[in-house]
């Protein structure tokens, strides 16, 4: 490699429909914060469950002092002037009709009920008025400097749109705080790990995921005839391999930055791994059986990502991996959740997100 040197997301089903917007970039430098949104229908029954809830003030008003930040319920109880008791049960509504989320973490006299609000606003659809469904899809963008575990072996380094960070071969640069600023790290043998937040709604089961990067293999400086078996996992189950022919060089990737030296990797190719119920697939080919109902998204917090190259693979020719400011395409690694609730799953293979 080196010679030395907002998207959406959202829920719409008959019921009720969920919308999120990522820190969405504004400019290079200007971000906006996350925004929440809740839309149902009136007379569903999620729809009556949330205007019940909300048709009190002393509810509301929790809510309120919730915008933006975490309380247990003493607090809560302290800042609206209620007794501990009476919070307590206003918590439970608010927590029943999904407008809220409680957790029991330590506290100093055992256990509290820490409390955080789900959404922003809350859109109601009177009676009378049908729609079509949205497509029911959740889409995180993960910058791939955003890993929280990595074991990499040499020829291995990071860069971002500026510089190489750390030192070159060196896998500790691969723990230096600059590493959440990387656009390209690559690696001979090993994996970089990521934590996706969980962001499917509430009582929904995933029917489909896909997930998008650019990457190629890691040769010394570039090579077209190069192959490297490059492995993905999703919340530790092997999803399939992808055997990618080279390390692409002598053509200056489109978003590489002009400072990178023209005979090391420049883009690689955007690949797509799917995963669904009728098995793994990598473009379309089926690598495996590993099938969406195996990964148990539906009972973790947060969807593990494992991006790497076996020691005992076929092709152990290592890996780059291309950030939105270098290589061809202006995308970080992109997780999409197809999503389905009560009413039952949409059909397998079904429109790509």
């Amino acid at each position: 490699m080196c010679d030395g040197g907002g998207r959406r997301w959202k829920r719409s089903e008959k019921a009720e429909a969920f919308c999120y917007n990522p820190r969405v970039a504004i400019s290079d430098r200007k971000v906006v914060d996350p925004e929440l949104v809740l839309t149902l229908d009136a007379a569903s029954e999620a729809g009556r469950s949330v205007l019940k809830a909300l048709a009190s003030e002393p509810r509301t008003r929790i809510l309120e002092v919730l915008a933006g930040q975490l309380m247990n319920v003493s607090e809560i109880a302290e800042a609206l002037s209620i007794p501990l008791s009476t919070a307590t049960l206003h918590v439970n509504v608010l927590e029943e009709a999904g407008l809220l989320r409680a957790d029991l973490r330590p506290g100093e006299r055992g256990l509290q009920k820490v409390c955080q609000r789900v959404y922003d606003q809350v859109l109601i659809r009177l009676p009378g008025h049908e729609r079509e469904p949205e497509q029911r899809i959740v889409e995180l963008a993960m910058p791939i400097g955003a890993y929280v575990r990595s074991e990499v072996e040499p020829t291995c380094g990071l860069a971002s749109e500026e510089s190489v960070i750390g030192f070159a071969d060196d896998p500790t640069s691969f723990f230096e705080p600059d590493h959440v600023r990387a656009q390209l790290l690559w690696f001979r043998s090993g994996f970089v790990e990521y934590h996706f937040p969980n962001r499917l709604p509430p009582r929904t089961l995933a029917d489909a995921l896909w997930l998008s990067m650019e990457v190629c293999s890691e040769a010394p400086m570039h090579d077209d005839d190069w192959p490297s078996d490059i492995t993905v996992w999703i919340n530790d189950r092997e999803i399939g391999t992808f055997t990618s022919p080279a390390d692409f060089g002598g053509q200056r990737g489109l978003l590489t930055p002009d400072w990178w030296d023209s005979r090391n990797s420049q883009y690689g190719l955007l690949k797509e791994w799917r995963v669904e119920r009728s098995g793994s697939y990598v473009d379309g080919v089926r690598v495996s059986d590993v099938t969406i109902d195996d990964l148990g998204i539906e009972r973790s917090r947060h969807l593990s990502v494992r991006i790497g190259v076996r020691d005992e693979a076929a092709h152990v020719g290592g890996l780059n991996l291309f950030g939105r400011r270098f290589g061809n395409y202006p995308q970080d690694i992109v997780l999409r959740l197809r999503y389905h609730g009560p009413q039952g799953p949409g059909p397998s293979g079904g429109p790509r997100p």
